[in-house]
């Protein structure tokens, strides 16, 4: 099997069609369509078929395309092992949250088109969860996720997951319920009767929220769930209760933030790929580069990732975090 057909059956696999793909490899869609078929009839198997006015792989055509990206990426990691001025070549998947798209993928975009031309990104946002999901079906190359120190995601020994950044995180409350700062416990005790607001979508926060809680001694009265960090600032002013927030933001003016010490709550973004892909050198590539946009002080979120960063949970199983962002529309 030439490595070529197989690049060619792994873009079809991701891009969905045989004219995006023959855009991207600067071919036409005859030549993608014959290419395929000579690869079936080298494996013997049918691997594409009608879908519609398109075409899709088949479950054989899927399990080639999975070994065809090990395949790929050895042998291109071998050229540049002989070469090491070669250029990765091929199209990223990318599933991840919000902030981790917009202030650290998307700069990669044009930064890529100078420094990268053949290395193209997919990008889709999802919620961690929804994101680890699809790295476990093979439907992404790279999940960017979170977790918080106070609600460690688990990760399955099937992937590595590389840590990025960290983010502190404080207690929103209405300006005119901000009393002067003490331990996270003690900020939590002073809020016991209020009302409390966590994500949406997801339960990490909530986790955090109730473990300062229980530390604090009383059980929270959960009321409201909002995934739009602008939402839960809205509700605060609006007196609907308090929330967790990333610390460094802007706050509306009747929003005050409240360092969280002693615990600290920190959010921790990581980098997370299947170990089987890990030397393919557009994933390895952009997985560098997130990891340097991660030290750039003027970056969001932006931090040299602390003690608590470099140990995600190892185990079976996935996370269940909160996909808010650093930022205000999650």
């Amino acid at each position: 099997m030439e490595t070529r057909r197989l690049q060619l059956l792994v873009e079809l696999s991701r891009l969905g069609s045989m004219r995006a793909v023959a855009e991207a490899t600067g071919t036409t869609t005859s030549t993608v369509s014959q290419q395929i078929a000579v690869l079936a009839r080298e494996t013997g198997a049918a691997l594409i078929e009608p879908d519609g006015r398109r075409v899709r792989l088949t479950p054989a055509g899927r399990r080639l395309a999975e070994h065809a990206v090990t395949i790929l990426g050895a042998v291109e990691a071998a050229h540049l092992d002989l070469a090491p001025g070669a250029e990765p070549n091929g199209t990223l998947r990318t599933a991840g949250f919000a902030t981790a798209i917009r202030a650290h993928l998307l700069p990669l975009v044009s930064e890529l088109a100078t420094s990268h031309p053949r290395v193209h990104l997919l990008i889709r946002e999802h919620e961690p969860d929804e994101a680890l999901s699809l790295l476990t079906t093979d439907d992404t190359d790279l999940a960017l996720t979170y977790d918080y120190n106070l609600a460690p995601a688990t990760f399955d020994p099937a992937v590595r997951a590389s840590p990025l950044w960290t983010a502190p995180w404080g207690l929103g409350v209405a300006a005119h319920d901000a009393h002067r700062d003490g331990t996270t416990v003690e900020v939590f005790a002073r809020f016991a009767a209020h009302d409390w607001i966590v994500n949406s979508r997801n339960t990490a926060d909530e986790t955090v929220i109730r473990t300062l809680a229980s530390m604090a001694g009383f059980t929270p009265r959960i009321t409201h769930r909002a995934d739009n960090l602008d939402l839960v600032q809205g509700m605060i002013t609006a007196g609907l209760g308090v929330g967790l927030l990333p610390a460094g933001i802007p706050t509306f003016p009747d929003v005050r933030l409240l360092p969280l010490t002693a615990p600290d709550v920190v959010l921790r973004a990581y980098a997370v790929a299947r170990h089987g892909r890990l030397n393919w050198p557009p994933l390895a590539l952009i997985t560098d580069l997130l990891t340097e946009r991660s030290t750039r002080p003027d970056t969001i979120g932006a931090t040299t990732p602390g003690p608590e960063a470099t140990e995600p949970t190892d185990g079976r199983g996935t996370a269940a975090p909160s996909d808010r962002s650093t930022d205000g529309d999650d």
